[in-house]
């Protein structure tokens, strides 16, 4: 292949988590560079997440968009990724400024990919500029040689995967060489994902993960990078050289007794992955049906947990997607013939599929696990996100169903809810970018917009009217959609999304099974303490390469006998020992909150720095709080009766249905007020959404530079209201 540019390195070894270099690619130039990481930013920012923003801070400004040549698409990995005596450590972050959200968007990633880069002496890549012609990485950390080349191929493509890995082994084993790409739907859709790629020796097969939210293989694409290869034959056994190895294998040694001991007897995730979620969400009216319509069905019964791992998944194989992880959720298909699709009758390995994407087959009305396994499938191999796909496809299906979309619209497309044909149609058109496929593929913040003008032509009615009736169901926050879980009776995951930095996306602060299933946080007070606490310890995981689950989703048996059962404390001082082992210092629990609510404080400055990150902008559909429409209410008629005569205190003695459900969202709509009232005090911003100064002060950041863009946004604000004490539509 051709080799347009070329960098001969010394690869540097880490210590105690940490190599300190950062590898610079400049698509513009054709260039490759490698510099040290600056000892302020190992310091404050931890890694992984933390220097993923503090790239993209330096390398864009608030003109930046996604496909500004200066966008930098950072990898990064933490202290922690790549360590094989701990668990689920083979986590990575990839973050940039997002299509959908037009401001920072970073996604947690799995895999062996990051920890090979760690291996060949880099803890972060830092891609900028734009090539004309498709090229591609290779990180060679065998002979220290990083290559520009060109592609092998104009995509990625999960079918031409197991020859790719073998191809680049060079003399090594094939299980040490990963590739992060993305596909054909990542250039033609805004929510394009990247695959983090490696193999598998016990299925003898390639595999993926997904680094899905946020439209950063959109990024790629856009940059004419088909993907990154690496390889690196050393051993990945004590690669990280921790100060205290016996004391870092003794906590990932406890932590694993625990998964042993709990996940059978509980989420079960070493059989089912995470669709072990679907029977406890559906059982909870959580579950999204019909656009987040409804929350439960009887048909779920046909994609439960055991129906995938009794008929589907392989089992028998240990399935973590690193060494040393004994939950072992990564579960998939070896051998799925697909139904639909141009590749129908294929027969082809299917990872997953996880929960969030069997959700997003049931928010379009379809119970079907074959096809659950046709859309995984179909979205890696495109290279799209599993969630914005399919909760786009959704509002589409409800714009067409309130006769707000026309066939005339779409071209020919019926959108008929429970119809795999028509949301087959839909999904391939959007992947491929071919007619009205092209306009979906850019989300709902934009389809919006789209839909109210053809609307409005139409039918004659105001434009905004339009826009603020799809408002009310276009499940999106940010710009980016909302990941699978209902929240119409969750006040405190209706914060957990309203709040999240990046757009509604459970992994900053999921507390949907904390307060709706488990009713741990029953008091007002309780949800709101829980939205300032669990965003920065669910964030730090980011900041370290490690993954959420084995804290989250497996409780310590110990855990119950603490003041805050759900924080799980028993086990996150595994994760604290973990720290201290391989750092040799003696950080605390209050440490490590420290260090991500900076780096959560950087993030919520560039999305101010964008136009973005105030109160407006943490505003949420009327359906993640309430029902919007009479069909939703009557579903669950007594059970809002009785919570508004109980739980609400009202009077609704001789009300009709219409009235009661005015009360109800309106009732709803000011307790999520009330929220972002307290929220926003507890995090220290004032009650626009914006940082206080003393935060600032607080948190180290005393630099003009910070400061200006805080008094920047308090200035735009004040300029928005007074446009709407005027009435102008400029305000919106």
């Amino acid at each position: 292949m051709k080799v347009f540019g070329e960098l001969r390195y010394t690869p540097a070894k880490a210590e105690k988590g940490y190599t300190d270099r950062i590898l610079r690619i400049d698509l513009s130039k054709h260039t490759i560079s490698i510099e040290e990481v600056p000892e302020e930013m190992r310091q404050r920012l931890v890694g992984g997440r933390g220097y993923c923003l503090q790239l993209v801070f330096d390398g864009t400004n608030a003109e930046t968009r996604f496909d500004s040549p200066e966008n930098v698409l950072a990898l990064a990995g933490g202290p922690f990724c790549g360590e094989t005596a701990f668990v689920g450590t083979g986590k990575f972050i990839a973050g940039t400024i997002s299509p959908l959200t037009d401001t920072f968007c970073d996604s947690n990633v799995g895999g062996h990919f990051f920890a090979l880069v760690k291996l060949s002496g880099f803890d972060a890549i830092a891609v900028t500029g734009r090539s004309d012609e498709n090229v591609m990485v290779l990180i060679d950390g065998d002979s220290g040689r990083v290559s520009l080349q060109e592609a092998p191929s104009r995509h990625g493509s999960l079918l031409e995967v197991d020859g790719r890995l073998e191809a680049w082994k060079g003399e090594g084993q094939v299980r040490n060489v990963a590739i992060l790409t993305s596909g054909k739907g990542a250039e033609h859709t805004w929510f394009g994902c990247l695959n983090s790629i490696y193999y598998d020796p016990k299925r003898k097969r390639g595999r993926a993960k997904q680094a899905g939210r946020g439209g950063t293989g959109t990024v790629m694409q856009a940059k004419g990078l088909w993907g990154i290869a690496v390889r690196n034959n050393r051993s990945k056994s004590r690669a990280n050289l921790p100060a205290d190895t016996e004391r870092l294998r003794k906590a990932g040694n406890s932590l694993r007794g625990v998964i042993r001991e709990v996940d059978p007897k509980a989420m079960r995730m070493a059989w089912q992955g995470t669709t072990s979620l679907i029977d406890m969400m559906n059982a909870s009216h959580i579950l999204p049906i019909n656009n987040y319509q409804y929350n439960q069905s009887e048909e779920t019964v046909k994609i439960s947990g055991d129906v995938f791992e009794k008929e589907y998944f392989e089992q028998g194989v240990p399935d973590g997607c690193f060494p040393g992880c004994n939950l072992a959720c990564t579960k998939g298909c070896d051998a799925h013939v697909l139904g639909t699709g141009p590749h129908k009758g294929k027969k082809v390995a299917v990872d997953g599929p996880e929960y969030e994407t069997a959700a997003a087959v049931t928010n379009l009305g379809i119970f079907d696990p074959d096809y659950i396994m046709d859309y995984a499938w179909y979205c890696d191999e495109y290279g799209v996100d599993t969630i914005s796909a399919g909760v786009t496809m959704s509002f589409l299906f409800e714009s067409y169903e309130q006769g707000l979309l026309t066939e005339e619209d779409t071209g020919g497309l019926s959108l008929r809810w429970g119809e795999p044909e028509d949301v087959s149609a839909l999904f391939h058109a959007m992947c491929e970018g071919k007619g009205f496929g092209k306009v979906a593929g850019q989300g709902i913040r934009v389809l919006k917009g789209w839909i109210a003008d053809r609307a409005a032509n139409r039918t004659g009615k105001d434009r905004d009217e339009i826009i603020e009736e799809l408002s009310k169901f276009g499940m999106e926050c940010k710009g980016l959609e909302f990941s699978m879980y209902g929240t119409k009776e969750s006040l405190a995951q209706q914060g957990g999304y309203g709040f999240a930095l990046k757009g509604p996306q459970h992994d900053e602060a999921w507390l949907i099974a904390l307060d709706q299933v488990r009713n741990e946080m029953p008091s007002f007070a309780q949800k709101a303490r829980a939205l300032n606490w669990f965003p920065l310890f669910r964030t730090w995981f980011n900041l370290t390469g490690l993954c959420k689950l084995p804290w989250i989703d497996v409780r310590h048996p110990e855990a119950q006998f603490t003041e805050i059962p759900a924080r799980n404390m028993p086990t996150a001082e595994y994760y604290l020992e973990l720290v201290n082992a391989t750092l040799g210092e003696e950080r605390t629990i209050e440490d490590l909150l420290f260090e991500s609510e900076v780096a959560y404080t950087l993030h919520k400055l560039i999305n101010l720095r964008q136009g973005f990150g105030t109160r407006q902008e943490d505003a949420i559909p009327l359906r993640a709080m309430a029902p919007v429409y009479m069909n939703e209410f009557l579903s669950r008629k007594e059970y809002y009766e009785k919570y508004l005569a109980e739980s609400a205190s009202m009077d609704i003695q001789g009300k009709s249905d219409e009235e009661k459900l005015e009360i109800l969202q309106t009732y709803r709509q000011l307790q999520y007020e009330k929220l972002c009232d307290v929220v926003y005090d507890a995090k220290g911003w004032d009650q626009d959404g914006i940082l206080r100064k003393s935060t600032l002060m607080r948190l180290g950041f005393h630099d003009p530079k910070y400061i200006s863009i805080v008094d920047e946004a308090r200035e735009r604000v004040s300029k928005q209201a007074e446009l709407r004490k005027s009435g102008s539509k400029l305000a919106n």
